[in-house]
């Protein structure tokens, strides 16, 4: 049963990413889910990768062998810089669209845009 908790907490992480980003109107609140999925599949990657009573890959000292597997950590670090990349884009879009709209609100831009 222990074992499973990595596995809920991606599942949680998960769902409260696409509440927010599905049921929050704020824009900022969207990206905040769209983090939090990231996330999730970051932590999905790691808990593939773990083998019980295993080391980390670097460490060469390892009498039995057992090691965790190198490649979902690797991806994962992959995916961490390009979601910090992709977070600074979407808060600089964000920023741009509070300063020309003046509202965050994904409705009240929606009806501007029809207004135009």
């Amino acid at each position: 049963m222990i074992y499973n908790i990595p596995f809920i907490a991606v599942a949680a992480l998960i769902m409260i990413g696409l509440y927010a980003v599905i049921f929050k109107r704020n824009l900022i609140k969207i990206v905040i889910g769209i983090t939090l999925i990231e996330s999730g599949v970051n932590l999905f990657l790691i808990t593939l990768g773990y083998r019980e009573k295993s080391i980390a890959p670097i460490h060469t000292g390892n009498p039995e062998g057992i090691m965790s597997l190198p490649v979902p950590q690797a991806l994962t670090l992959t995916s961490i810089v390009i979601g910090v990349a992709v977070l600074a884009l979407m808060l600089s879009l964000i920023i741009h669209i509070y300063r020309h709209y003046g509202t965050l609100d994904v409705r009240k831009l929606a009806k501007e845009e029809d207004e135009e």
